[in-house]
């Protein structure tokens, strides 16, 4: 199971691909300008922004979590997401691992799957942000690549070989 440590690790690795991502958007003009891309982009953004948000019991907007900006703004706020979820990370307690977390978007997910879904706990959200992250930076770089990028290497054991560097947000 996760422990704080782990998480806290997985969080570093997402914030230093994300910004990875950034520095290849930004290197190739044609990305930004990409719908499908950005679209993923957004998505990344939105979906940190939604879990934030649950863990912390916040109010967020979906619509602005995941509506359309300029690329600077959106690379801004991309960036800002990871000063605002560190005091969470901070004070993250393993004795909550195991508390159910609601997810407010869980019964939209059951509707469309037909079926009952069970909620997860705080442990299993921890692993989930970080894992579906990848899954769609995984999307952005492939994107990228068609769009005439060079999709940056950001898979997590990249990062270790690399030393575990620190975020170097364009």
């Amino acid at each position: 199971m996760i422990t704080v440590a782990l998480a806290r690790e997985l969080f570093r690795h997402m914030q230093w691909a994300d910004a990875e991502i950034w520095r290849a958007l930004l290197a190739n003009p044609a990305a930004t300008e990409d719908r499908k891309l950005m679209k993923i982009v957004r998505h990344i953004r939105g979906t940190q922004r939604a879990f934030l948000a649950m863990w912390t019991h916040t109010e967020t907007d979906p619509k602005e979590a995941f509506s359309h900006r300029e690329p600077d703004t959106l690379r801004e706020a991309a960036r800002a997401y990871y000063v605002e979820a560190e005091p969470f990370l901070a004070r993250l307690d393993p004795s909550t691992f195991d508390e159910i977390v609601v997810m407010p978007w869980l019964p939209h997910f059951a509707e469309q799957l037909g079926r009952p879904l069970q909620a997860p706990t705080l442990g299993e959200t921890l692993v989930q942000l970080p894992a579906h992250s990848t899954y769609h930076r995984g999307q952005a770089n492939q994107r990228l690549r068609e769009v005439g990028g060079q999709p940056p290497l950001v898979d997590y054991i990249a990062w270790v070989w690399f030393g575990r560097p620190e975020s170097n947000w364009p």
